[in-house]
């Protein structure tokens, strides 16, 4: 049991990139029904973006100080191709039946992953990110962090108070609400929602390549690939908190990652469950976790706060 804090902490931090990613499915979900599976590329996009940056900078840059103009390369970057995303694939296609976007949502996915395996050297390659220097350090007598950790433990609360506020307190907040429960009201209403919906694309490419540099600081790669699995768990936070609700998104993703982290945990303990506790099964428990859940309350944890327009 003395193990249980630590493995919470780490379910935490990897439930907070989770959380961050999946705020980008919920957002554009609640506002056009549309469900984005080129979101993992979008993060995968951020992380090579903000790489980018840091290969750009003079050699011996500290980290402190590249930091930040990585985070903002990686989201300059992240919302420039969710934003061409929205105008030239998900557009016209706005009033298509479902199935269309949803292709070409997928299509879209493989050709960001191709386009940066072709555009980037060494691509196909795990290619190494900068890490923050110094070990471990401890919080309790049980608990102990990874400096890079830090980042993410900060950023995602910091990103959903910013989100929140915005959402409540500005102009264009209260238009995407208005532009999620009727958007041909909120036309009438004045609201230009096409520009509303590509706020709701960028917003959620920002978080995404926030998510996507804590990756590349926790584990010390980026690759090319690595958006599928990122965006398949986020979309399942997403769902799991109540698809259209950003606090559910983040729920979502909270909830996964301490189900990862526990069921790799301990599992492994249980007489004959050896093999599945192992980590190539840690995808299988989120999966797992969901379908119980769903069971239990199909609208998720937090439900869904927007109309179903279907």
């Amino acid at each position: 049991m003395h193990e249980l804090p630590q493995q919470l902490a780490n379910g935490l931090i990897l439930g907070s990139m989770y959380g961050l990613i999946a705020i980008g499915y919920t957002m554009v979900y609640g506002i056009v029904q549309l469900i984005n599976f080129a979101h993992g590329e979008i993060f995968m996009t951020g992380g090579f973006g903000a790489l980018t940056t840091w290969l750009a900078l003079p050699s011996g840059t500290s980290i402190w100080l590249a930091l930040p103009l990585m985070l903002i390369g990686g989201m300059i970057t992240a919302v420039l191709i969710a934003m061409a995303a929205e105008r030239f694939a998900y557009r016209p296609l706005r009033g298509a039946p479902r199935l269309a976007p949803l292709i070409t949502a997928i299509g879209l996915s493989i050709a960001l992953q191709q386009a940066v395996w072709a555009w980037y050297p060494q691509a196909k390659d795990a290619r190494t990110f900068p890490q923050i220097s110094g070990g471990p350090f401890s919080i309790t007598s049980y608990i102990s962090v990874q400096p890079a950790d830090l980042f993410v433990l900060l950023a995602a609360p910091l990103c959903m108070l910013i989100l929140g506020t915005f959402v409540r307190k500005t102009r264009t907040g209260r238009a995407m609400q208005a532009t999620a429960q009727d958007p041909d009201t909120a036309k009438l209403m004045g609201i230009n929602t096409d520009r509303i919906i590509v706020v709701a694309f960028a917003l959620g490419a920002v978080f995404a390549a926030v998510a996507a540099v804590a990756h590349g600081l926790r584990y010390g790669q980026v690759d090319y690939q690595m958006g599928f699995i990122a965006g398949v768990k986020a979309f399942t936070a997403a769902v799991l908190g109540g698809i259209g609700n950003i606090y559910g998104a983040m729920l979502g993703g909270l909830v996964l990652g301490v189900a990862e982290a526990l069921a790799t945990a301990y599992i492994a303990d249980i007489p004959g469950m050896q093999q599945l506790g192992s980590n190539s099964w840690a995808d299988v428990w989120a999966f797992v976790l969901l379908i119980v859940v769903l069971l239990v309350r199909p609208q998720g944890l937090l439900g869904e706060r927007v109309a179903d327009r279907a």
